[in-house]
């Protein structure tokens, strides 16, 4: 789908929606727990949606809420909460997963495939996960290393590091009685001879993806021995792994931090307290409907449904404050406000912080003076490169740009905006953070793959439009711009 955005204001307020990297863990802590957990407010997209089917194939449940079932009055006959947000319940699978009955399709969802790594190491049996064509291009390597030093059978079927995969449990001791005649966890034959891996202590790299060391403590705390996780390389995305931990937390799992190394103890067991957890607003969506107020806001822009956490990506907020941005956010009530201000470039570290970077980028082009990101190598292995896709199609708006390997450079003041078609490389971040340009730049901008919003935000355009911006969509069938073509 081809989405379109003129040049227009926007005002009013709009609610953050759920956010993903929360419902992702919740549904799957849930999913290791036992008996029933209602989620609330979680976020219902294609990512989380994988994450739901794999609860499911590992002997899990993943269904809406009903108001017919006795709930506590917390939902209605649609499955939503009382507030209008939806609510799932989520019946566990109690720590000891299923080899499911077929392949595993993450589809486009790298957190989903990293994360269930970790679950189908605790398999008795083996696990085929695939993806499309994006995510069948990142790597996994470091994660599959560790399952396998920790035990388990790890396989890249292309031996590049990459999907499909095969993963299961370590070899079972024969001697012990129990090898390919033994029963599985469920009490089926385990033609397999395997068991889950016992835990035990094992190295990392920290700056490919923060995820592998959270799908690593996920799956260590429903372990015998539990797992001790030591970082080889400095953490990237490291507020990402708080999130894991501060789920974990919330389902009455405990970690610790302390330097360069986690750890979680096994013979855990998840369930949040009253058996409901909630799901927070979304910062890393949040952040195209603040940076629209920044640059396109006619009176003010406000955004609800955005309290602390240990999200990094709060700290667009800061980039904005330090871009000149007139922003206040009141903590407590969970509300940021935001009026169209005259932006000046700065310098900006997204070591922590990758989902920020096109968001970033967008503001750099209009901002005046040249904003510099740094330390985003790591954004380039996304569902696409990132800096690349956001250095071409801002190049191709008529922004001026530089790209290095692990530094994008935005001159605003060089920046010349005007409205053409380009590009949203089937990413969502990419798509969003072009759509926000095009508020400011002259005449109509025209963006491919929109539907891709469905990722994270599904309602991004429905709920722009509600603040004023001139948004219309249309189907296409020709061949959108080619990714390394630069105008």
């Amino acid at each position: 789908m081809e989405i379109t955005v003129s040049r227009s204001a926007v005002s009013g307020t709009a609610r953050a929606p759920p956010s993903k990297s929360y419902t992702h863990r919740a549904i799957l802590a849930a999913g290791y727990g036992d008996g029933e957990t209602t989620v609330r407010r979680p976020l219902l997209s294609a990512d989380t949606r994988a994450t739901a089917r794999a609860v499911e194939a590992f002997g899990g449940g993943v269904e809406r809420a009903s108001a017919n079932e006795e709930r506590d009055g917390d939902a209605d006959a649609d499955g939503n909460d009382v507030d209008g947000a939806p609510a799932l319940v989520v019946t566990g699978f109690d720590g000891v997963p299923r080899v499911p009955e077929n392949v595993i399709d993450c589809a486009n969802s790298g957190t989903t495939m990293r994360l269930i790594c970790g679950t189908a190491a605790l398999c008795p049996g083996l696990v085929v996960l695939t993806g499309d064509d994006s995510l069948r291009s990142r790597p996994q390597g470091p994660l599959l290393d560790a399952i396998g030093d920790l035990g388990g059978r790890t396989e890249s079927t292309r031996a590049n590091g990459r999907a499909p995969l095969v993963v299961g449990g370590e070899r079972a001791d024969t001697s012990a009685g129990t090898g390919t005649d033994s029963g599985g966890a469920d009490g089926r034959p385990n033609p397999s001879g395997r068991a889950p891996i016992a835990g035990g202590r094992v190295s990392i790299p920290g700056d490919v993806s923060s995820q592998f060391v959270s799908a690593l403590l996920m799956a260590g705390a429903v372990t015998r021995e539990g797992i001790d996780i030591e970082l080889e390389t400095e953490l990237k995305s490291a507020p990402y792994v708080e999130i894991t931990r501060e789920v974990m937390t919330d389902f009455g799992v405990a970690t610790e931090h302390d330097g360069a190394e986690f750890a979680v103890p096994g013979g855990g067991r998840y369930r949040p307290t009253g058996g409901t957890y909630t799901v927070p607003g979304d910062f890393s969506s949040a952040s195209y409907l603040l940076a629209a107020g920044a640059l396109a806001a006619e009176e003010e822009l406000t955004v609800e449904g955005v309290y602390p956490s240990a999200q990094g990506d709060s700290a667009i907020v800061d980039v904005l404050r330090r871009m000149g941005a007139a922003i206040a956010w009141d903590r407590e009530a969970g509300r940021i406000t935001v009026a169209g201000s005259e932006l000046s470039g700065i310098e900006v570290d997204v070591s922590d912080t990758p989902d920020l970077l096109p968001t970033i980028a967008a503001l750099g082009a209009a901002a005046a003076d040249e904003t510099r990101i740094t330390n985003c190598e790591h954004v380039r292995y996304k569902e696409t490169d990132r800096v690349a896709a956001m250095a071409a199609e801002l190049k191709r708006l008529g922004a001026s740009v530089a790209e290095e390997r692990d530094t994008l450079t935005i001159d605003g003041e060089e920046s010349d905006l005007r409205g053409t078609r380009v590009s949203g490389y089937a990413d969502h971040r990419v798509v969003m953070a072009l759509s926000v340009c095009g508020l400011i730049a002259d005449g109509e901008t025209r963006v491919t793959d929109a539907e891709h919003v469905d990722v994270s935000f599904p309602d991004f355009f429905d709920v722009l439009a509600g603040l004023g911006a001139d948004v219309g969509d249309r189907s296409v069938d020709d061949e959108r711009p080619n990714a390394g073509d630069e105008d």
